[in-house]
Formats: C-alpha cells, sequence, structure tokens
C-alpha cells in the first residue's frame, strides 16, 4: 500500500488529537518521514519524535510556512519538496530556525500566499509560480509557450547560475521575494467527461475549438488563445462539477496536481501537451531572509538545494508509481484508479504546437509582455536567456539525470 492511501486511512478527529497534543508542524513532519503502512500509533511515535527533536532548544527564528492546499498526505503524490525542505533545514541550524508548517489553506491559498509572504503573515510559501503570478508578475517569466522543452530542461535551468539573473534576482528587487526551490512539470489539457468515450487523443487539431479552463497565469492564457483552446477563467470550486457535467471540456494544468488534487475522478484524458510551465515552488521573504544571521542564510540555501534535488529525483518516480503518467500505466496508480489515458503526442504534433503558439515562431502576441518582463529584469531578453539555457542539455535528457548544482555560486 502506498504511503499516501495508508495515510489516508487516519481520520481527521486521530490526527486533530495528535495535532493537540504535538502540534500541526511536528505531525505533519513526522507524517511526511514515514514509509510503507501508517498505522494511528506509528504516526503518534513520529510527531513524538519529531516534537522532542524540534523542542529540544528554543529557536533563535521561527518561520511561519505557508503551504496553500499541501499537506502529508498530497505532498506524497506531488513531491514539492515542503515537507523535506523544512525538516532539513531545522535539524541543519540544530533548532535554531523552527519552521511551522501551515497547510490545508488554513492560512492561505495558491492565489494569495504570495500576498500574504510579502505583507508579512506568513515568512514563506508553496503555491504554484503560475497563480502566485497575480501578486508577483515577474513570475511570468517562466510562462513563455514551449520555452521549456522537457522537464529535464526546466531542472537544468534552475540549477543554472543564469536562473540567478534572470530569474531570482528580478523577483528579489521587484517583488521582494527569494526563490528557493520548485517542482518541476509542463502543462496540458486534462479533459473532462466530454472526452470520455472520444478515442486517445493523438493529433492537436482534435483538441482545436474545445472549452478550457485556465488558471491565473497572463502568459498560458497568450498560448492557449493562440492554439484556439479557447480559455474561460473558472472558479477552482466549479471546475470539477464543470468537467463532470461537459459545461468545460478541459483545463489546462499538469498531471501530478490533476491527482493531488483530486481531478483525476472527472479527467478521462490528460493531454501531455508539453506547452508551458507547472512549477510548485517556495519561496521566501526577502526581508525576513536578510534579517537572518549569515550562517542561518547559508543553512536555508542549502536545505533549498537539498530540496530541489529531493524534489528532482521523487517527483519523476511519483510521475510513474504513484500518479500513473507513464505508458504503459503501472496498476493501481491514481490514473489508473480512475480511468485516467495519459495522451502522449508525437514529436509533429507538439512541433506544429510549437511553430502556432511559440515566441519563436509567432513573436508578435508575445511582445508586449516580453518588453515588460525584459524591463523589469533590466533590459536583458528574458524569453532568449532562459530558451538559450535550456537548450544547454541534449533533448533527451532524463529529468533525473540532470546534474545538481548550487544555482547561487558562480559556474
Amino acid at each position: 500500500m502506498k504511503a499516501s492511501k495508508a495515510l489516508a486511512g487516519i481520520s481527521r478527529r486521530d490526527l486533530f488529537r495528535l495535532s493537540g497534543q504535538f502540534g500541526l508542524s511536528s505531525v505533519v513532519l513526522g507524517a511526511g518521514a514515514l514509509t510503507g503502512a501508517v498505522s494511528l500509533p506509528s504516526l503518534a511515535r513520529a510527531a513524538e519524535s519529531t516534537y522532542e527533536k524540534r523542542f529540544a532548544k528554543e529557536p533563535k527564528h521561527t518561520l511561519k510556512l505557508g503551504a496553500a492546499g499541501f499537506n502529508a498526505r498530497n505532498l506524497l503524490i506531488e513531491r514539492a519538496g515542503v515537507l523535506e525542505f523544512a525538516r532539513d533545514l531545522e535539524e541543519r541550524t540544530e533548532g535554531e530556525i523552527r519552521v511551522e508548517f501551515i497547510g490545508d489553506n488554513q492560512i492561505c491559498g495558491q492565489l494569495n500566499c504570495v500576498e500574504k509572504t510579502q505583507t508579512g503573515v506568513v515568512d514563506m510559501y508553496a503555491a504554484s509560480t503560475q497563480n502566485s503570478a497575480g501578486g508577483a508578475p515577474y513570475l511570468n517569466v517562466l510562462d513563455y509557450a514551449y520555452m521549456f522543452p522537457s522537464r529535464a530542461a526546466q531542472y537544468h535551468f534552475l540549477y543554472s547560475p543564469a536562473s540567478q539573473r534572470v530569474l531570482r534576482e528580478p523577483l528579489e528587487k521587484r517583488h521582494g521575494l527569494k526563490f528557493l526551490f520548485s517542482h518541476c512539470e509542463l502543462r496540458g489539457l486534462q479533459m473532462g467527461n466530454n472526452f470520455a468515450d472520444k478515442p486517445t487523443v493523438t493529433k492537436i487539431e482534435e483538441l482545436f475549438g474545445t472549452k478550457n479552463r485556465v488558471t491565473g497565469t497572463q502568459l498560458g492564457r497568450i498560448a492557449m488563445q493562440l492554439l484556439n483552446l479557447n480559455p474561460v477563467p473558472v472558479a477552482w470550486e466549479e471546475t470539477l462539477d464543470g468537467l463532470k457535467q461537459g459545461l468545460i471540456d478541459g483545463a489546462e494544468t499538469w498531471a501530478s496536481a490533476v491527482a493531488y488534487a483530486n481531478m483525476s475522478p472527472v479527467v478521462s484524458q490528460s493531454v501531455d501537451l508539453k506547452f508551458f510551465c507547472g512549477t510548485e515552488h517556495t519561496s521566501m521573504s526577502v526581508r525576513v531572509f536578510d534579517a537572518m544571521e549569515p550562517h542561518l542564510q547559508d543553512a536555508i540555501m542549502e536545505s533549498a538545494y537539498l530540496a530541489q534535488v529531493h524534489v528532482q529525483a521523487a517527483n519523476e518516480a511519483a510521475l510513474v508509481k504513484t500518479v500513473g503518467f507513464s505508458d504503459p500505466q503501472l496498476p493501481g496508480t491514481i490514473f489508473a484508479e480512475n480511468n485516467v489515458r495519459p495522451a502522449f503526442l508525437a514529436d509533429d504534433q507538439i512541433k506544429m504546437a510549437e511553430e502556432m503558439c511559440s515566441p519563436e515562431f509567432n513573436p508578435e502576441p508575445w511582445a508586449q509582455w516580453r518588453e515588460r518582463l525584459n524591463g523589469w529584469a533590466g533590459g536583458i531578453d528574458t524569453y532568449q536567456e532562459i530558451y538559450d539555457t535550456a537548450r544547454e542539455i541534449p533533448i533527451d535528457t532524463l529529468p533525473e539525470n540532470v546534474e545538481p548544482r548550487r544555482w547561487w555560486r558562480s559556474a
């Protein structure tokens, strides 16, 4: 039995009782360290052990981490690395930093965690860059269509010192956010009940004219419009019913998001369009980081590096073994159990989509945003810089084989 399923067997009442005894963060961090079948006694022991380690000394700094809708269960599906980061940072600093993990949308959600970090309600947050772009528009720099040819290219860019100059430093200066690490997937279309009885999608023209829910990304809308995918803003609470009832044909997101957010029961096909980033990232307030002692700043960066390396391997494994985003599909995975068919498009179809909507082949629709982002970055050509960095590795590089690097150090 997968750990995510085993943990789901613990009742909310028991989880609340343990949280009252040891604190929510100790329960979540303890649960995140467990593997295999999880029982209430084993979870209690893990929570107690974690509590004793965390509270062995008084911390110099207690950091609130607003983790949107994440919890110990769904972080075993989409491996965003948040718990690993928090646990390692506490251990690495020997308790000088304590992290209070606040998930399940208790303190902030996907759309407003960024703003609550900027205003000091929380000190760091985890959410997708696309949903965070409303409060930090420079994050749109990751969302040019087909800028990244693969998940490997995404990881390579995040490890590259170029990410300091093109992504991280402008984000710090303009929005007061320090980009720590991120999971990497590429967005596709998650088709609902209207596609349940249709053959598995093999050509992009089969998607033309469909009506699809779009998230908060401004650049993603440009790509969808150019691909004739009719982006429509739909509230999250209405999306699942819309897919089930056929009011919308699909929704743009990535595979593990479908699995962790419980979309699988209403998704029939997961079309791997790969058209722009799906990046569940963790950032912190620059103001809070700058107030730390130098050795604690170093510890934060090293823990972020560890989390990035963990995510790179763990999420690639989870896509196959937990989510079921593979062909053939493993039995017992979330997609297999919910009859979600992955639709992997041939290279010629991806190339056709790229030529329709990417700045490389169709620059005019992107010109205004490109000029704006370039200005915010101090005049560099953001698209070209990231595009070139993403292609420094062979196109067939596997994501798990990308060489990790400490991006904040010079090459």
